[in-house]
Parts: structure tokens; sequence; C-alpha cells
């Protein structure tokens, strides 16, 4: 494609119980060659961050590898073209839990159309391939930039998706010191 500079595969662990699926790389992901970087990487981080989990541990991929002109939406072609490498990724990571962020991903992988504002923390089950996974509708982080109302919309259902992954926060992680437990977090004290 002659607005990529090079491809822009997933990253993060081939084990993570939670992947984040954009629609295309944008202009910064294209140059550094990784996906949500910049601002809308930020905002991501934020709301991972907030709830408390941590970005190392999931995975972030997009519908298209590569930056289409302009930064338009992918078309139907470069979403199909680029819908096995896709498929692929989640059948090697069966994740617990699929986020998507934005309308292009939801309608993409729900395969009907989705008011992502009106939909945003919604928990829907698809398969791909052979394999079922549920998913999470999200506004993309850039949404939040443009309208800050969409700020709590992004978090709380970034915080849904962890929890249905089982991915617990470090807040939840400590323990009350009258539980006569140990932190798993190392902050036990001799």
């Amino acid at each position: 494609m002659e607005s990529r500079s090079q491809i822009v595969n997933g990253v993060g662990p081939t084990d993570a119980e939670l992947v984040f699926i954009g629609e295309a790389p944008g202009a910064n992901e294209d140059e550094h060659g990784e996906p949500f970087v910049g601002r809308s990487g930020d905002v991501l981080d934020d709301a991972l961050s907030e709830a408390g989990v941590s970005r190392d541990s999931v995975r972030i991929t997009n519908c298209v590898r590569c930056r289409p002109p302009d930064n338009r939406n992918p078309s139907a072609e470069e979403l199909s073209n680029c819908r096995r490498y896709l498929e692929h990724e989640l059948s090697t990571l069966n994740p617990a839990v699929i986020v998507t962020l934005g309308k292009v991903p939801s309608e993409h992988l729900l395969d009907r159309q989705v008011a992502v504002t009106t939909a945003a923390g919604d928990v829907a089950d698809i398969r791909v391939g052979n394999q079922s996974y549920r998913v999470v509708i999200s506004v993309h982080p850039a949404a939040t930039l443009y309208d800050q109302s969409q700020s709590t919309t992004f978090v709380n259902a970034i915080k849904s998706a962890a929890s249905l992954a089982g991915i617990q926060s470090a807040a939840d992680d400590t323990v009350d010191a009258t539980s006569g437990g140990q932190s798993r977090l190392g902050e036990y004290k001799d």
C-alpha cells in the first residue's frame, strides 16, 4: 500500500488474556511500527492503568496492518485482505476477551452495524474460524480526545473487559490487613 512505510503487526504477549483490536495504523503507528502509539496510545495506556492493567500484559493489534491513505477508514477490500492475518493471530492467542476499539473493528468482527457510543461496554459472543470469543465493544481512544464525555465510557469498557478476562486490578490484589492474608504484589513485610 502506497501510504505505508511498514507493516504494523500486533504487539504484546502471545498468551495475553485480553486483546485490543483497532481499525488500522495511523501516521505515528506507521512511523514506529507499533499499534496505538501517540495520543490514542496515551489514552489507552491511561485507561489500562486506571483499570489496573499493564500494557505489557495485553495484546494490541489492528484489523488492517497497513496505514490507509489520508487516514481514512479501511476499505472493505483492505479489511478482507487482512482478515486471515487477524484470524490467525486470534486463533494463536486464544484470548479470554477481545476489546474492539471503535466502529470499524466492532462492525468487522461482529459482522453487523454497531452504534459504538451506545453499545460501548456491551458484551457479545462471536465465532472466528472454529473458536468462540467474548467481545467487549468500546469507543476508540481518540473519541475521548474530541469528546471528553466519552472518557468514562471508555475507561468503564476497559474495566469491564479486564474483569471478564479475570484480570484483577492492583487495588484488588492487595489484601486487607485484617484478613490475615498475604498480598500477591509483594507488599508483605517480614
